[in-house]
């Protein structure tokens, strides 16, 4: 049985702290930008950690070893 291959988008997209939370970039932070208050612009430039299980649990097995790094 060959080996899993990395999925090269969730790896660039999530990365996974040493106690195993799921931390993501927010939607939206390149779109409209001159609209946005210079606070929310602010939020965006800090990652949030994925609360959704089901996600969790597919970026884990998709991204393998790349998610750890």
């Amino acid at each position: 049985m060959p080996k899993m291959k990395t999925h090269k988008g969730a790896a660039k997209r999530f990365r996974l702290t040493k106690r195993g939370k799921l931390m993501r970039m927010k939607a939206g932070r390149s779109h409209l930008r001159r609209k946005k208050n210079s606070s929310t612009i602010s939020d965006y430039r800090h990652t949030v950690p994925s609360t959704v299980k089901s996600q969790i649990k597919l970026v884990k097995t998709v991204a393998g070893k790349a998610a750890q790094e």
